[in-house]
């Protein structure tokens, strides 16, 4: 009879287990695999403007034209134009900054602007109007004068990503550095 009786407890226990066994494979999943590919960002912009021969004459307005492209599937970002002017320039020309622009306050000649992210080239013409003015009290001794010390208005485009920058200060200080 124990024969018997250890037999049938190996039988029940043997039973069980397989039930249980067999639950637990029911219950079990498992997740598709979530795969996590890092790209690269990247801003590409370009400055151009149309080359001529810019001749003075008192009072004449002259087309003057930089511009600047923050160019497609470029990041969002600070976009900075630096206008230099050599020291005679006010003598004999006078311009404004084309709207849009904010000058950066405590650094001469520095303009800024925010772009957001595009598809899409973006462009942005650094002078009003797309001109200068010669002053109209220039004398002909002025203008000799300038064939030999020619007033100068030259550009150079920044940009730098607008993430982690919450000031344009704060990314011109990285862009400048």
């Amino acid at each position: 009879m124990k024969k018997k009786t250890l037999a049938l407890v190996l039988a029940l226990t043997l039973l069980v287990a397989g039930v249980v066994g067999g639950t637990l494979a029911w219950l079990t999943d498992q997740t598709a695999e979530v795969k996590n590919t890092f790209t690269v960002g990247d801003i590409n912009i370009g400055l151009t403007e149309t080359t001529a021969d810019y001749k003075m004459v008192p009072g004449n307005t002259i087309a003057k034209d930089p511009t600047v492209t923050v160019e497609a599937n470029s990041e969002a970002c600070w976009l900075f134009v630096k206008v230099t002017e050599s020291a005679n320039l006010k003598d004999f020309i006078t311009y404004a900054i084309a709207e849009g622009w904010t000058a950066l306050s405590g650094v001469d000649g520095v303009y800024y602007r925010e772009v957001p992210a595009s598809t899409a080239d973006q462009t942005f013409s650094v002078l009003a109007d797309d001109a200068v003015t010669v002053k109209s009290n220039v004398t002909k001794t002025m203008l000799e004068t300038a064939k030999t010390d020619a007033p100068t208005l030259t550009f150079k485009a920044y940009a730098i990503q607008k993430d982690h920058f919450a000031t344009a200060d704060a990314a011109w200080a990285e862009v400048s550095k």
